[in-house]
């Protein structure tokens, strides 16, 4: 079980920063972590994404403004919680998993730069 975090920033139009014990950094954008959720809605998604690439996206609840995280809430001390402008708020994202979907880990379903990388 991977320790919690030394430190946890958000920065609610960009994204989640941790500094973990080991001293390694990680930064996840809003979007990543929205997609990434380890929420059962979520994960089934994922799931079939993965079977039939030309599956049909449910319709985002938001208004069209650019997804934001509203709030972030640690939950005992192995997840945090983080509530989305879009209205999602169900997955808890565990210090393992979040070590598992470092965007720029060697375990990352993808790599994901930051967003002011260019």
């Amino acid at each position: 079980m991977e320790q919690p975090p030394a430190h946890l920033e958000l920065e609610k139009d960009r994204g989640l920063t941790i500094r973990w014990p080991d001293g390694a950094s990680s930064f996840y954008p809003i979007d990543y972590l929205r997609r990434m959720s380890p929420s059962a809605e979520a994960r089934i998604l994922r799931e079939e994404l993965a079977r039939n690439p030309l599956t049909v996206l449910p319709d985002s609840p938001g208004d069209g403004r650019p997804l934001t995280a509203l709030a972030a809430e640690l939950v005992g001390n192995y997840a945090v919680r983080i509530r989305f402008s879009d209205g999602h708020d169900t997955g808890l994202y565990s210090w393992d998993y979040l070590r598992q979907i470092d965007p720029e880990g060697p375990g990352a379903p993808q790599r994901r730069s930051r967003p002011d990388d260019g």
